[in-house]
């Protein structure tokens, strides 16, 4: 599928990657407009709104990305996914979006929500592959465990 939106989300998200979050940041936001919180593809807005998140400067913005993320991503279907990508499944963005939330309330300093949902994201990672991303989600959910345990609100790298 020529996914223009999808193209212009890669794009953003590689200039964030390459240092420049500002600018990631007001495109992706665009996009969101654009879109619509509403009414636009509820893939898109999954997609656009967790990417969204990992470019902002403040916790408290970046939890509520990760709440967009995950209220869209209740209206996406295996079958809308996989016209982006055959391979896709909703299930598998579960625990990526549920340990996001997690450490997004660990840094605001609310271990107890932060437990909650790195919880959650272990009890659907058995969706996660034997591959380099599933390795990074389940070594992440390792990292915020140990950050909460250590009471840690710092950022991890």
């Amino acid at each position: 599928m020529n996914d223009d939106v999808m193209a212009r989300l890669n794009a953003a998200v590689e200039r964030g990657r390459t240092g420049d979050r500002a600018a990631a940041r007001a495109a992706l936001e665009a996009l969101w407009t654009e879109i619509g919180e509403d009414d636009g593809d509820a893939f898109h807005r999954c997609v656009i709104a967790h990417f969204t998140a990992d470019v902002q400067d403040d916790d408290r913005s970046e939890l509520l990305w990760d709440e967009r993320a995950l209220a869209a991503v209740a209206a996406v279907t295996d079958e809308r996914a996989q016209k982006f990508d055959e391979s896709l499944q909703v299930r598998s963005f579960m625990p990526s979006l549920y340990l996001s939330i997690a450490d997004d309330h660990r840094r605001l300093g609310d271990a107890e929500r932060a437990a909650e949902f790195l919880a959650r994201a272990r009890s659907v990672s058995d969706v996660l592959g034997d591959d380099s991303y599933g390795a990074l989600v389940k070594n992440a959910m390792e990292n915020i465990a140990a950050a909460l345990t250590a009471g840690s609100t710092e950022r991890l790298s």
